[in-house]
């Protein structure tokens, strides 16, 4: 009762409201320079990939969620048509202060069970290895890596990774 809050407060997944979208895309954009050390190449994809949403998101086969803890965006994801049968998940990103919680997870699951429910057969990612965290989780949830090239897109040699999940 006097210790002032426990750091465990549950969050909420909601839909994006106005500048939810710009904002997740630029945290996302500068946690990965501060602590991977990519350059605006990678701001300028994830940007393109908020904006595509903002501009062409069908909301029957497409979402996104958005993780508020204490009032603050704390994490993101998006799901979005890549054929047909196919969803893509994109810009899972927790932040900091959140991680521990469970919040990618649940994300993930969120997203997931989206895919199953709209029809889907199978879901994608593209991720890096760098990505230890995000590679574990998506592991544990069944995802396996069917791809990887190396590249330097983001001002630096990282190896990108595509993984899929049949649903």
């Amino acid at each position: 009762l006097l210790g002032g809050g426990d750091d465990r407060t549950p969050y909420v997944l909601r839909p994006p409201r106005a500048g939810d979208v710009t904002f997740t895309t630029s945290r996302q954009a500068a946690l990965y320079a501060r602590e991977y050390g990519w350059d605006a190449g990678f701001e300028a994809l994830v940007a393109r990939i908020g904006a595509d949403f903002i501009e062409r998101h069908d909301p029957a086969r497409e979402r996104c969620w958005i993780a508020e803890r204490h009032g603050d965006i704390v994490g993101s994801i998006y799901v979005v048509q890549h054929s047909k049968t196919v969803a893509q998940l994109r810009l899972l990103y927790v932040e900091p202060g959140a991680r521990g919680l469970g919040l990618g997870r649940r994300l993930v699951e969120e997203a997931l069970a989206f895919a199953r429910e709209t029809g889907y057969r199978k879901v994608i990612l593209w991720t890096h290895d760098v990505l230890v965290a995000a590679r574990t989780l998506y592991r544990d949830l069944g995802f396996a890596r069917t791809a990887g090239e190396t590249h330097q897109r983001f001002g630096k040699a990282v190896v990108a990774e595509t993984w899929e999940i049949a649903l």
